[in-house]
């Protein structure tokens, strides 16, 4: 029997900024991003990664649950839009997030539910993790 070898991926980002201007963001592999707060401005802002983020790991996971349900090869697309809603009141968060999951391909209503259901309550580590309580551990330098 063949054994299956795991690699991990280093993850993390640091967001660097100055006394006026917007964060830059990079990513433990590298990877750059600016950030903007301004409405009309292209790009960006915090909330749009966390839907992003969101969105990106509901769309893999739904591929991952499909391929172990064995309908992969009849799933043509996959696609995850991500909004939300802030709350009104209390602290700054977001209330409700809106998920559209659209699964295309030769495969029926059931299935596609399934999928759906695996993705965002299984396999989604962003879904679990926004779901959960987890805990954070600051340390503050100079």
């Amino acid at each position: 029997m063949t054994e299956l070898k795991t690699r991990s991926r280093p993850t993390g980002a640091t967001a660097v900024l100055g006394r006026t201007g917007f964060p830059h963001i990079t990513s433990a592999t590298g990877g750059e991003l600016g950030i903007v707060t301004g409405p009309s401005q292209p790009g960006f802002n915090p909330l749009d990664l966390l839907y992003a983020s969101l969105s990106a790991c509901l769309a893999m996971s739904a591929r991952i649950a499909a391929s172990r349900m064995g309908v992969l090869d009849r799933v043509t697309e996959i696609s995850a839009e991500v909004s939300g809603e802030k709350a009104p009141e209390g602290l700054s968060r977001v209330q409700t997030f809106r998920i559209l999951l659209t699964i295309k391909g030769d495969i029926d209503d059931e299935t596609r539910n399934a999928i759906a259901r695996a993705a965002e309550e299984e396999i989604c580590t962003v879904s679990n993790t926004i779901r959960g309580n987890a805990e954070f551990s600051t340390i503050v330098s100079s």
